[in-house]
């Protein structure tokens, strides 16, 4: 067997087999590097180790530096997330030093998120900056792709020929009507006008009703970010809506998104039907609202069928309905089959949206066109 596939199963089985004898054959195999790199995964993975980073670890400060110079970040952000999972980190919570070194991600933010009654408070700051830097690279990745194609979107459903002068579209209508220019006058004498319609009459709703149960925490901190830049769009009124068991209107923080990430309660139940009851009781236009239910339907509360009737309801009322299972990057989710092929039926479009596909999304609601056609030209299917 050669060395490099001495060395691969090495990391791979560890040196619970060398400890047992006197021979120390194993880690002298290893180099430096690997060395260390086996130290930081043992410190980790070792089952024997419960509570804490054991005492022949390397500290805290030195296992996330090793993580850190020794492996890729998408291998440092899953050792984060098992650390969290699998040892009580009490040292890196006490630490603010330590807690600034962590690189954050989504999945140690709703970590953090869940952890915070856990959280002391001399180091309860610093957990506000990791949210809040986090928020900052998801805002500049995905701020502009939302406002663009909510604004896009918007304007192209205001505007209306033979407009009233005090709303004409000036730009548009000379645009329009540059074939009617008159050289003797130089001027143009317009044939159509095109203009926008009132914002008072025109206004547009989203409402966001998002599963805060255990198994939506990495949608739960994107779908808080998206809703608060959605809430920064002129003409649109955004309301966001958090639920487990319980029910929690969170539309009052969405000028800002730490308080708002801040004011989820992550992990419970799931009682989507006391959700929609509420939410449909705060919608005033249906005409012009679209519902955005991202929730994996796994209901502890209600049957499927109830649920069923409540979307059909709230549908038929003239509310857009859509159902996201998930509001991440991680693929395909863990979702209730039956339920979302029963919405399928009602013509309520069930599918996984990323969130660089959420501008889209937004965009195809606010200009009233067809989900499923959207989702093909995108080259997406439903899932149901």
């Amino acid at each position: 067997m050669t060395t490099d596939r001495l060395t691969k199963w090495r990391m791979i089985l560890g040196r619970d087999q060398d400890s047992k004898s006197e021979s120390s054959e194993g880690d002298e195999g290893l180099s430096d590097e690997y060395a260390a790199m086996d130290a930081a995964l043992e410190a980790l993975y070792d089952t024997d180790k419960t509570g804490g980073l054991g005492g022949s670890a390397p500290a805290v400060n030195r296992w996330l530096g090793d993580i850190h110079a020794y492996f890729p970040k998408p291998a440092v952000q899953m050792l984060h997330r098992d650390a969290l999972k699998r040892l009580k980190l009490y040292e890196i919570l006490n630490d603010p030093d330590t807690l600034k070194t962590i690189q954050p991600d989504v999945h140690l933010a709703a970590s953090l998120l869940s952890l915070r009654g856990l959280i002391p408070a001399q180091t309860r700051d610093t957990a506000r900056q990791i949210i809040r830097k986090l928020v900052k690279n998801l805002e500049e990745r995905l701020r502009e792709p939302v406002r663009s194609a909510a604004q896009c979107a918007l304007q192209k459903a205001r505007r209306k020929r033979h407009a009233h002068p005090k709303v004409l579209d000036l730009k548009r209508t000379v645009m329009a009507n540059l074939s009617q220019y008159q050289p003797e006058f130089q001027t143009i004498i317009p044939e159509k006008l095109y203009g926008f319609e009132s914002r008072s009459k025109g206004l547009q709703c989203i409402q966001i009703v998002s599963d805060q149960s255990g198994s939506m925490t990495s949608s739960s901190v994107y779908t808080g970010i998206l809703a608060s830049i959605l809430a920064s769009v002129p003409s649109i009124t955004t309301q966001f809506i958090a639920f487990d068991t319980s029910v929690v209107d969170l539309t009052d923080s969405l000028n800002d998104p730490v308080e708002l990430l801040f004011g989820i309660n992550l992990g419970g139940g799931t009682d989507i039907c006391k959700a929609l009851e509420y939410g449909r009781s705060q919608i005033r236009n249906p005409q012009k609202t679209t519902l955005v239910l991202i929730s994996d339907l796994f209901d502890g509360a209600s049957k499927d069928e109830t649920v069923t009737s409540l979307l059909a309801t709230i549908k038929k009322s003239g509310v857009r309905v859509v159902v996201l299972p998930a509001l991440n990057d991680e693929g395909s989710p863990d979702y209730n089959h039956e339920l979302a092929a029963d919405l399928a039926q009602l013509s309520i479009p069930v599918f996984a949206c990323t969130p660089d596909q959420f501008p889209g999304l937004m965009a195809t609601a606010l200009n009233g066109e067809d989900f499923n056609s959207w989702l093909h030209r995108e080259g997406m299917t439903p899932i149901a």
